[in-house]
């Protein structure tokens, strides 16, 4: 059983960044896909980037790319989101997935309890 928990989340003015962690343990990190979800008020979970179990692969939604960047550091069972360039509707709560195969998937995955982000405009 793998257990995730997410930290870093906070207030942050727009255009301000923030760096978030997932910190995993119970499991072989280095085997799993790992990536980063979010939920907004009244909207369903999207997907907002994923890195492959070497950090060789990297994928991001549109809505995010060349503001945000994921990063996986093995020896210590961590991985990372620094956003950038925060905007308004980047506000939402972020849960770390770790999925036990080649990519991230959203069932048959372990989540953290999430963490919040909130962006001021």
């Amino acid at each position: 059983q793998v257990q995730l928990v997410e930290s870093g989340g906070g207030l942050v003015q727009a255009g301000g960044s923030l760096r978030l962690s997932c910190a995993a343990s119970g499991g072989t990190f280095s085997s799993y896909a790992m990536g980063w979800f979010r939920q907004a008020p009244g909207k369903e979970r999207e997907f907002v980037a994923s890195i492959s179990w070497s950090g060789g692969s990297t994928y991001y939604a549109d809505s995010v790319k060349g503001r945000f960047t994921i990063s996986r550091d093995n020896a210590k069972n961590t991985v990372y989101l620094q956003m950038n360039s925060l905007k308004a509707e980047d506000t939402a709560v972020y849960y770390c997935n770790a999925s036990p195969r080649a990519i991230v998937t959203v069932s048959g995955a372990y989540w953290g309890q999430g963490t919040q982000v909130t962006v001021s405009s």
